[in-house]
């Protein structure tokens, strides 16, 4: 079962996962997710806080495991409504979970965040890292964390968080690919400008201790982490024990190396509007991934930058034709 999986990161796994002989059922209540992302498998509508409904669910299909998907994502959202993140993340993801136990399903893949960590006080960022979200969101992802935590020795479920740094790119046949609204993230945003959807694009402080004086992110392809949610679901069928991983490329990439780059790959030519610094921005964000590599066998295929942005690019070409966006 995928619970979210007509969202950008879901389909992908929903993707990869029909590709290897797994029969998949995507669950989501489309607020923010897209009918026509959910290309394989099964699909049900539904809201997962709502615990008959998921109970008619298991009945109606053979669950051996779910990926978790179903989660608001936006940070500016969750500090001015943490009561609509809260309740959604935490709450419903209880709900979920408590159905599980119900119907004796114990393996669970959670969709985390590097943002459980909050400031970063050393870079790369490992999975010892103390984990102090700064803001809802991230407090949301963290108390999930908790639960399983708890649930696993309560009740003996077997579970996998996995912390993304920033997912990027899309599916390499341009199938599915990233679709926000609104959207938040730098690379569609950077793509917008150079179709011409948006004037230009905002840099949001030059003036950090970085090479650039841009704040610096590490990207992973959503493919390679969608890749990752496969071996971490055969890592805990083979016996695994719960665990938390980081999934990043280790390496990051400026706002202007990201621009730069864009423009490169569109041959466009994108305008740069810079802007003064927002709160909260840390200048530097990467992640250690050797623990996921060592332990789930995990190898990013598509960690180059350019890699990220063409495939982003394609997709986003396709998407504007596609839906007339």
């Amino acid at each position: 079962m995928i619970v979210g999986g007509a969202g950008y990161i879901g389909s992908h796994v929903n993707k990869v996962l029909h590709g290897k002989g797994y029969e998949t059922l995507v669950v989501d209540n489309l607020s923010r997710g897209h009918r026509e992302l959910v290309k394989w498998g099964e699909f049900v509508q539904g809201d997962i806080g709502d615990a008959a409904f998921l109970r008619r669910v298991f009945d109606d299909y053979h669950v051996d495991a779910v990926m978790h998907f179903a989660a608001f994502a936006y940070v500016g959202e969750s500090v001015a409504d943490p009561g609509k993140y809260y309740q959604n993340n935490v709450s419903n993801t209880l709900t979920l979970l408590n159905v599980m136990k119900e119907k004796g399903v114990g393996r669970f893949i959670f969709s985390s965040t590097c943002s459980t960590y909050g400031v970063p006080s050393q870079i790369p960022i490992t999975e010892e890292h103390s984990q102090c979200p700064i803001n809802p969101y991230g407090e949301s992802k963290l108390m999930v964390e908790r639960i399983l935590r708890d649930f696993g020795v309560a009740y003996g479920l077997k579970s996998i968080s996995l912390r993304y740094f920033n997912a990027a790119g899309a599916d390499i046949d341009a199938e599915i690919g990233e679709w926000h609204e609104p959207e938040t993230h730098l690379i569609p945003l950077v793509l917008d400008a150079a179709m011409g959807r948006r004037e230009d694009i905002s840099i949001f402080g030059t003036d950090y201790k970085t090479p650039d004086g841009t704040c610096i992110r590490d990207y992973v392809h959503v493919t390679d982490l969608a890749d990752a949610h496969v071996l971490a679901l055969e890592y805990l069928s083979a016996g695994g024990d719960s665990n938390a991983f980081n999934l990043g490329n280790g390496s990051g990439f400026s706002v202007r190396e990201v621009i730069d780059v864009a423009r490169k790959v569109s041959g466009r030519n994108i305008k740069a509007a810079e802007c003064p610094r927002r709160a909260g921005d840390p200048p530097v964000l990467v992640g250690s991934a050797e623990k996921a590599q060592k332990c789930l066998k995990w190898t990013p295929v598509y960690g180059k930058l350019e890699s990220i942005i063409e495939t982003a690019w394609i997709w986003h070409k396709q998407f504007n034709r596609r839906y007339n966006y």
